[in-house]
């Protein structure tokens, strides 16, 4: 009968304790907050003291026959307003939700997985201090030489993948400090590591097959990013054939009129040039309408920085992510290629949200 007691107390503790306990106070993201500097390795760990955050790696490979796949591992971190004093191993403070897909063109289908879990018991975690994320069998790590090793067993596919830096990380903004609004408070810090070397194994229906190729790793985390009158956003990330790297995003007002955005392009020779709001400008060349969800996505796209015009059209057209057993979200998101005055200049991933439903995060 104690034991019924004990367990009885433990679980009105869980259940009750949030509405009795004040909601835990996430840390805001300001210019000056860390000197407006990112500290690694530290940074490439989670942040538990934010609301939000998550590891994106999206990527091109190839496999011995020379066909060329899109694939996309992403891993979030949520802190719920769940008491942070509860002691129950159960209290579900953070959440971790896991997204993977993979583009192939030989079937023109999008396979995609996803799943979440409360951290805890060692089956789902976010460590601080440096990059190790877990989902049940779903893993990012990064190991002692600075490549991450990649283990995600989804629906339709398994991919074993490691990621091995070949040039410095990525700041985005001022020393990692990215606006996304017109308010300072409206932002996150962000990182990014493109041109990661990629190899390992692809397995689909028993076969396994070797793959080769390029990926780009986004690390973000944030307690307020969105204005309340935003719907969504574009953002590329591409790696550049010649070495360079280019990251864009614009935020969408629900009118579809532009809020915000930047870009960052760190050319062949390690010069980056930052661009403004008014710089940066996404327009729309051709949608594809989902049979699904009947959206309408811009998934052919005329992306200007500065003075440059880059043409953006997609591996496929469908590439729409349905997670809304996850994060709640449809969106769609895929490879895509770059190209300058007609000519072949990168692969890159792009993401556009907001076309279902706005985005909340």
């Amino acid at each position: 009968m104690q034991l019924v007691r004990i367990f009885l107390a433990a679980l009105l503790w869980c259940v009750a304790g949030p509405a009795l306990a004040e909601a835990p106070r996430f840390a805001s993201v300001t210019p000056l907050a860390r000197g407006a500097a990112l500290t690694f390795p530290l940074d490439y760990g989670a942040h538990p003291d934010y609301r939000t955050e998550w590891w994106y790696v999206t990527g091109w490979i190839e496999t011995p026959d020379g066909k060329s796949l899109g694939y996309q591992v992403t891993f979030f971190r949520s802190a719920s307003d769940h008491d942070r004093a509860n002691p129950s191993q159960f209290a579900p403070r953070q959440l971790i939700i896991g997204h993977a897909a993979l583009s192939d063109t030989a079937n023109g289908k999008l396979l995609h997985d996803q799943r979440s879990a409360r951290e805890g018991l060692g089956l789902a975690y976010a460590k601080v201090g440096d990059t190790d994320i877990k989902l049940d069998d779903w893993r990012i790590a990064r190991q002692p030489d600075g490549s991450y090793a990649v283990h995600v067993e989804a629906s339709g596919f398994t991919l074993e993948l490691k990621l091995a830096p070949s040039q410095p990380v990525l700041v985005q903004g001022v020393g990692g400090y990215s606006r996304k609004g017109p308010r300072p408070s409206q932002a996150s810090y962000y990182y990014s590591e493109p041109q990661l070397t990629t190899t390992g194994t692809l397995t689909r229906a028993g076969q396994a097959v070797a793959v080769k190729g390029a990926s780009w790793l986004d690390h973000e985390w944030s307690s307020q990013v969105l204005d309340t009158e935003a719907a969504g956003w574009e953002w590329i990330g591409a790696n550049l054939d010649d070495g360079g790297a280019l990251m864009a995003f614009q935020i969408r007002s629900k009118t579809g009129a532009k809020l915000w955005a930047h870009a960052t392009w760190r050319d062949a020779s390690g010069k980056i040039t930052q661009f403004a709001p008014e710089q940066v400008d996404f327009a729309p060349q051709r949608r594809w309408r989902s049979p699904r969800t009947k959206a309408e996505y811009p998934v052919a796209l005329r992306l200007t920085t500065g003075a440059t015009i880059w043409q953006v059209d997609p591996l496929q057209d469908d590439q729409e992510l349905d997670s809304r057993r996850s994060t709640g979200a449809v969106y769609w998101e895929g490879a895509v290629l770059l190209r300058r005055d007609g000519k072949r200049v990168g692969r890159a991933y792009l993401e556009l949200t907001g076309y279902v439903r706005p985005m909340k995060l």
